[in-house]
């Protein structure tokens, strides 16, 4: 209901921009799912610290199942930004802004998680590298997130700053709405994976029980 709102708002009540026109809209679908992955990342890395420091082995699906989510949204993220470069920007990709290439050397970096995860056996030590594996990849998102700024580009503009959000209100209430449906769907996705990922776990201990 959030994003069904937060579109149509977007697409019929706000404003488009001086630049780029109607094409901008893609802003309320690339920026939130963009910060979505960073969410998931980032709850990913917070599950694995909980696990090296509890030894809880709970927490081993929590994060993976973070990170898939993750990596679902960060391919999302690359689909929409290249649709938007190519409209804006005339090509579907440029290895000279900062914050597509940093992106993409994060999104590679979850993505690799997976070959990590299964070379490893079942157990507690897969359950560690893994863990060790997506805390590391956190550092990344602050670095990604910030590149941005960092560089300091026309194409790539700054919208949110220290001051405020360089937009006008009607875009950033879209925006915001857009967001949080956003994160809810991510947050549901994710529980639905977690609920279908431990209730195999359970089915096979299960069968080696009965076996």
């Amino acid at each position: 209901m959030l994003l069904l709102g937060g579109y149509t708002l977007a697409f019929y009540w706000a404003p488009e921009d001086a630049d780029q026109g109607f094409s901008q809209k893609i802003f309320y679908l690339h920026v939130p799912i963009a910060l979505t992955a960073y969410a998931c990342f980032g709850w990913g890395a917070w599950k694995a610290l909980r696990l090296l420091w509890t030894g809880d082995r709970r927490y081993d699906l929590e994060s993976y199942t973070a990170v898939h989510m993750g990596v679902i949204f960060g391919l999302l993220t690359l689909v929409t930004g290249s649709i938007w470069a190519k409209i804006s920007w005339g090509e579907w990709w440029t290895w000279g802004e900062r914050q597509l290439v940093l992106f993409l050397i994060l999104f590679l970096f979850y993505s690799s998680y997976f070959m990590l995860r299964y070379s490893t056996e079942a157990g507690p030590r897969r359950e560690r590298n893994s863990a060790v594996y997506a805390l590391f990849g956190v550092v990344l998102i602050p670095v990604s997130f910030l590149a941005v700024r960092i560089a300091g580009t026309i194409l790539h503009p700054t919208v949110f700053t220290h001051e405020g959000a360089n937009l006008p209100w009607q875009m950033l209430v879209c925006f915001l709405i857009c967001l949080g449906g956003m994160l809810a769907l991510a947050a549901t996705l994710y529980r639905v994976e977690l609920a279908g990922k431990r209730a195999s776990v359970s089915l096979r201990e299960l069968r080696e029980l009965l076996a």
